[in-house]
């Protein structure tokens, strides 16, 4: 290994097209106590981190590196971190229970870097499973640099034991727009059997589309772009249409992957009485003025998606295994992560990109 390696970084946040990245050499960062040193595989591109290069997301220190879907190979530990051999089931490579923070990856074990990094542990939110909402929650590529570089560091506690057997490139989706998906999907309290309806069809919505139509929904997609409306096809939606089209029977339940305001009328209007809307995106423009009578009357619940708790990806990772969800992926060299995001913010990517090394 030498002393240091490449990575993308935000310079100054700025429109995708006025590059707010770069690609640089900077020193393989040294894990910390409890933290383990990952070479990384591969890793998703997310409209986050497009918020992130972009300012819609306020920076929190200079030259962050994006990306915090990263699948990888753990190569060193921390300080007091000394395990060298693996003891790690079949059960714990989806999700099962783990053992203390420094006994839980060995040097060669497959590793996933997902978008919570860390949480305080002792607040009222965390006490009670909701760790999401912690107040001192940090986040991987916005707090601390993230997985579009060569090599990452995670703590041992925030980091998803991963199947050896299973391409990278399926597995770094799952990651975030996966996690937040299956979130969002909770949230949105759809019944069995249930219509949903998905606004956006982007690499978080075709998960999500999956894990709803393996559990019996019948799926309703209004999203723009022609490449996204024929994937939404190909997973079986009943009904796809434009962002304002009114689908042709009353959804039991909605989630808005979209990053535009002006589309949670549209799908409040589309829900019976007594329907959920679950908006699904880290950051939204601005929502439009509600009309009380025609928009929330008759008890349509409203519901926002905070990040995730370490619980629902262990639950996801352990519904893929089982229902054998895969994610549409474009595979990009590391090398054109700027162009990947640049085709995010025009609309001209479909299903999930992922940069490989």
């Amino acid at each position: 290994m030498t002393d240091e390696m490449y990575a993308w970084v935000v310079d100054r946040p700025g429109p995708i097209d006025t590059a707010p990245l770069r690609k640089i050499r900077r020193p393989i960062p040294e894990p910390g106590p409890g933290e383990v040193l990952v070479e990384v595989e591969a890793c998703g591109i997310c409209r986050t981190d497009l918020h992130l290069c972009e300012g819609d997301l306020p920076p929190k220190h200079l030259h962050i590196t994006p990306g915090h879907q990263a699948v990888g190979t753990v190569v060193a530990h921390g300080p007091s971190t000394t395990r060298t051999t693996s003891t790690r089931t079949t059960a714990d490579h989806i999700g099962g229970d783990r053992a203390a923070p420094a006994d839980r990856f060995a040097v060669g074990d497959r590793v996933g870097i997902a978008w919570l990094r860390g949480t305080c542990g002792g607040c009222e939110f965390c006490r009670r499973g909701a760790e999401n909402l912690c107040p001192r929650s940090t986040y991987t590529g916005w707090d601390a640099h993230g997985g579009f570089a060569e090599y990452a560091v995670v703590p041992q506690d925030f980091a998803y034991a991963l199947p050896p057997d299973r391409p990278a490139i399926e597995l770094a989706p799952f990651l975030c727009a996966g996690i937040i998906g299956y979130r969002a999907l909770l949230r949105a309290n759809l019944p069995p059997g249930g219509r949903l309806g998905i606004y956006g069809f982007g690499s978080s919505a075709h998960l999500t589309a999956q894990l709803a139509t393996a559990q019996g929904a019948e799926l309703f997609v209004m999203t723009r772009g022609e490449q996204n409306r024929v994937l939404a096809r190909a997973l079986g939606a009943v009904f796809v249409g434009e962002t304002a089209d009114r689908p042709p029977a009353p959804l039991d339940s909605a989630i808005v992957f979209a990053p535009a305001g002006d589309v949670v009328p549209y799908a409040l209007e589309a829900v019976r009485p007594g329907g959920t809307v679950a908006v699904a995106g880290i950051h939204l423009s601005d929502v439009p003025v509600l009309n009380y009578e025609r928009h929330l009357f008759h008890e349509r619940d409203l519901r926002s998606v905070t990040s995730n708790t370490r619980r629902d990806g262990e639950e996801l990772l352990r519904l893929i295994a089982r229902l054998e969800i895969s994610a549409h992926t474009t595979a990009v060299p590391f090398d054109a992560v700027d162009r990947a995001l640049a085709d995010v913010a025009h609309g001209r990517a479909s299903g999930s990109l992922v940069a490989l090394r």
